[in-house]
């Protein structure tokens, strides 16, 4: 097949969705699949070859500046080539381009009006750039915040439009009114626009179905996949103290402040031994001081020692740390739509402890490598993590059924064979737009 993916990058830090987006992509052009991954707004950034393509449209400074004067939506294509350029984009990612939904209200809401925005003009840009190359079979919105594209696409290419899910709840709850409402209201109003919705998991796709009004008939769920090229074969228990891991972006929502009250818990028992609490994971500069707040409450506790932050990990520093845990958690306090570190651990022989909510049951359900315990209670969460330490027996099983369980449902190849599936029955029931070409 030929297609054609268009992924929102994320100012340079490690994106679950950008990860998920290059392995698919990545594993499909290995099947001999004609695949294109565009980047917009920033260059992506992956922990294994990235396969997108140098050109970025809707380029970061370019939205920002059309945002804020109207000079630079009339600015010949030209000139906007300088501020375009892959360099100056790297350039502004380094400098952390805001991605806090709070500032970012006006200009969502813009992209969001799609032809009726204040980007207009970029819209035209890839439009025209897609009708110079030969046209793909099904064009691919790795999420909601991009609907505003999906109906100039299908009419500029007369080709079903799909619609990626993953986790874009989170950054539309943390937008202020009116902002919040008004770009709920926008994606709800397009989805007409689209041919099918496509979800990381099945939890996420019935909660997103009632979330953006969307039948559920229409959303197909193409589960997470993994490349376990590099990934420990088998894993042995450590001789030093017993690790907590904590894995994924460092903000409010993953929970870190959780688990370190549950770690405080558990070290206030005198039989549960020697003991760290291992952090790791981008941290934006708005969520510094919750970091600091985090470290501050570990000190007063007296386990300031016991605490480190690894700061962001390449997928070697990634795997290295992963395989030195001896249980992992992020205790979320949303609903996590991909949780692809929990997969990761598990891939690692780790055994998670995680919140019932989101996709988290669903994940350590079907691939067998953790318990569930109830959401935003350190108690309980410190109840599981202390069942792991005194049994170690049921930690090393749970470790081997999540390393085997998550190779048998959440491989690259596994999710490139649903999402091909998908595309496949979409392709076959032609848009109107589709159609009228053809007449």
């Amino acid at each position: 097949m030929k297609i054609l993916y268009l992924t929102a990058g994320a100012a340079g830090m490690y994106c679950g969705s950008c990860l998920r987006d290059n392995a698919l992509a990545t594993e499909l052009l290995a099947r001999g699949h004609d695949v294109t991954l565009v980047p917009l707004y920033t260059p992506t950034r992956t922990d294994e070859p990235n396969v997108s393509q140098e050109k970025v449209f809707f380029g970061g400074i370019s939205v920002y500046l059309q945002q804020h004067s109207a000079l630079f939506r009339k600015t010949p294509r030209a000139l906007d080539r300088l501020w375009d350029s892959g360099f100056a984009l790297r350039a502004a990612s380094r400098r952390s381009i805001p991605v806090d939904p709070q500032l970012l209200g006006e200009l969502t809401v813009s992209i969001l009006r799609g032809e009726e925005g204040r980007q207009q003009k970029e819209l035209f840009k890839l439009l025209d750039w897609m009708r110079e190359q030969d046209a793909p079979e099904v064009v691919d919105l790795q999420n909601s915040m991009l609907i505003g594209l999906a109906g100039p696409v299908r009419r500029a290419l007369g080709r079903p439009v799909c619609c990626t899910l993953q986790g874009e709840d989170t950054f539309l709850d943390g937008l202020k009114e009116p902002y919040h409402s008004t770009a709920l209201g926008l994606i709800r109003e397009k989805v007409r626009d689209v041919d099918a919705f496509i979800s990381v998991s099945a939890a996420y796709a019935d909660y997103m179905a009632e979330y953006l009004r969307v039948p559920r008939a229409k959303i197909h769920v193409v589960p997470l996949g993994i490349n376990f090229k590099d990934y420990p074969q088998t894993r042995e228990a450590g001789d030093g103290p017993f690790t907590i891991g904590f894995f994924t972006r460092v903000a409010p929502e993953k929970g870190l402040h959780i688990l370190a009250e549950a770690y405080r818990r558990l070290r206030a028992r005198p039989d549960f031994g020697p003991a760290r609490l291992e952090a790791a994971g981008y941290l934006a500069p708005e969520h510094q001081e919750y970091l600091r707040g985090v470290e501050r409450q570990m000190r007063d506790w007296g386990l300031g020692d016991e605490f480190r932050y690894h700061g962001e990990l390449d997928r070697e520093a990634k795997l290295r740390f992963l395989s030195g845990l001896d249980v992992m958690s992020v205790p979320a306090t949303h609903n996590e739509s991909k949780g692809i570190s929990v997969l990761e651990a598990m891939a690692c022989g780790v055994p998670v402890v995680e919140p019932r909510r989101g996709s988290f049951p669903e994940f350590v359900e079907r691939a067998g490598g953790g318990l569930l315990v109830e959401p935003e209670d350190p108690e309980a969460l410190a109840a599981g993590i202390l069942e792991l330490r005194q049994d170690p027996e049921l930690a090393r099983r749970l470790g081997l059924r999540g390393h085997e369980g998550v190779r048998r449902h959440y491989s690259v190849a596994r999710m490139a064979e649903a999402a091909l599936e998908t595309y496949q029955a979409v392709v076959h029931q032609p848009t109107p737009e589709a159609q009228s070409v053809g007449q």
